[in-house]
């Protein structure tokens, strides 16, 4: 069962193609031109894969079961433009089979009485706070060399990312066998989610990408199964959002309490014995309430949590803040913007072009009670 958090992220081909050609195209070395050479070769491999949806499907060998959630992705895509306004373009219209379990592996850290993530910087796609790579060992490799730095370090799988429209002229971003087959909702909260960077992308400001295309996904997922999904998709939709919610709802609570104890944090030089302590109850605490959260679901919908809690660290909370911070705040916009798609999009656009303290103040103040109301006619 793949984790619901952290789900996306994307690794940084567009900007390492462009530096890749700027360099040459040259395939060897190490250090940024290696990780840039990795990602332009990894990308490009991925997209050698993928096919049309039209071919996968009328092969006489593909699966039935995949046939048809080959006819399922069609259909979603087809909903992404027409109902929900997003990109009409070659993106998502092909699939590839990875044979791999993610199409990417993220890297984030954090330092130990902090949740600000490391960050790092890419032509195109300004600093972010995560380096994704398509080989695990080698993401593994570098968490090993921010551990030896003193960061808390974090690896994990990612189903599916964006090249934000860049690679449209050669086909686009190709749905994936690394997502493929979860369940209607969740796939199509996915599919809508990746979409969304292709709309608004604000360089820089990994918090307002992900928030954005997070409620993206949420609201537009959720038109999907009201309009278009079985009562049975329905069904496990909600029985899986409820709990992803109850979990969502515990990190933040942790996290705001790690927030608390790493300000109350002693200047350099005096003892940090207080702040582990309080740290490593804080922890405990969570792993706690989080298995008597957990006690009744099934088994089969606890591993990808399981493994979260058991592994979490700064680097995990604040790579999960990235993808829920704002999402409350897009939706208060959706509904100051009557619901209207275009609206809320160009919205989006407006706050994307302003300063990240604009935005974020901008944001924060629809998080207000008065602000979340829509305006009167």
């Amino acid at each position: 069962m793949r984790p619901l958090v952290r789900l996306y992220a994307r690794p940084h081909t567009a900007a390492a193609l462009a530096a890749a050609l700027l360099l040459g195209g040259c395939a060897q070395g190490g250090g940024e031109l290696g990780y840039y050479w990795q990602s332009v070769s990894g990308h490009l491999q991925l997209m050698w894969a993928a096919n049309a949806m039209d071919d996968w499907i009328a092969r006489p060998g593909t699966p039935p079961v995949l046939r048809e959630r080959l006819r399922l992705a069609q259909r979603a895509r087809q909903f992404a433009v027409q109902a929900l306004h997003l990109p009409d373009n070659p993106s998502y219209r092909r699939y590839a089979d990875l044979r791999r379990s993610a199409a990417v592996w993220n890297v984030v850290a954090a330092p130990p009485y902090s949740l600000q993530l490391h960050t790092w910087c890419f032509p195109v796609l300004g600093c972010v706070g995560y380096r994704g790579y398509f080989s695990q060992a080698a993401a593994r490799a570098e968490a090993d060399r921010l551990s030896a730095q003193g960061l808390e370090v974090d690896v994990y799988g990612v189903p599916a990312y964006s090249t934000l429209g860049t690679m449209n002229w050669i086909g686009g971003d190709p749905l994936l066998s690394t997502f493929v087959h979860w369940p209607e909702g969740d796939f199509v909260r996915l599919l809508f989610h990746e979409l969304a960077h292709q709309k608004v992308y604000a360089e820089g400001d990994t918090l307002f990408n992900e928030s954005f295309a997070t409620a993206v996904g949420r609201i537009g997922g959720a038109q999907w199964l009201r309009t278009q999904a079985s009562a049975a998709a329905r069904a496990e939709a909600a029985a899986s959002d409820d709990r992803r919610e109850a979990f969502r709802r515990l990190t933040r609570e942790t996290r705001a309490q790690l927030e608390q104890i790493y300000a109350s944090k002693p200047p350099p030089g005096q003892d940090m014995q207080a702040l582990e302590a309080m740290k490593k109850e804080t922890m405990q605490d969570f792993r706690e309430r989080y298995a008597a959260l957990a006690s009744t679901w099934p088994a089969a919908q606890r591993a990808g949590y399981d493994h979260w809690v058991a592994t979490a660290n700064n680097a995990s909370f604040g790579a999960q803040a990235a993808y829920d911070e704002w999402v409350p705040a897009f939706e208060a916009l959706f509904e100051r913007s009557a619901r209207q798609w275009p609206r809320f999009y160009d919205a989006v656009k407006a706050l994307a072009d302003q300063t990240p303290e604009q935005r974020h103040a901008a944001l924060r103040a629809l998080l207000t009670p008065a602000a979340k109301d829509p305006p009167r006619a």
